[in-house]
């Protein structure tokens, strides 16, 4: 199963934001502690709705927990990536992998991995991480279904 994987993340809207598409997309979701609010913050239940009903998650005690069970691919998508986006080629078991949304992924724990950017234009830094990771989920799932 296609997963994604939030790491340490800090903003209760967009995990309950991202894990809503991913009950509705069907794909596995993985949250790497410590989060930056509890599991059960007004703003994430909200944002998450019924939907963490529908969604298929596993939350691991940190980074090296969660690659210790990774079955796929671990692809980091940050600014710096390595590969535009829509240029990789996606399997069924690949995990996108996505940092915090104030300091994104340290480089010395994704060192090796191939890893995508999303392009952008003029000046731009960077996205909000649900809208980043909605555009990088939905691609995977696109290629992956066809």
């Amino acid at each position: 199963m296609l997963r994604f994987a939030l790491f340490e993340p800090e903003i209760p809207q967009n995990t309950g934001t991202l894990l809503r598409l991913a009950a509705c997309l069907n794909v596995g979701v993985d949250i790497i502690e410590p989060c930056g609010f509890v599991w059960n913050h007004p703003s994430f239940r909200r944002s998450v709705m019924d939907y963490i009903d529908y969604v298929s998650y596993v939350r691991h005690v940190d980074l090296e927990a969660f690659t210790a069970s990774a079955k796929g691919r671990i692809i980091p998508v940050i600014v710096s990536g390595q590969t535009p986006l829509y240029d990789f080629s996606f399997l069924p078991d690949d995990i996108l992998l996505f940092g915090k949304e104030s300091t994104g992924i340290p480089q010395a724990l994704i060192q090796g991995m191939p890893s995508l950017c999303i392009p952008m234009q003029g000046g731009c830094r960077s996205l909000n991480l649900a809208l980043a990771a909605t555009m990088a989920i939905s691609e995977a799932v696109r290629q992956v279904a066809s």
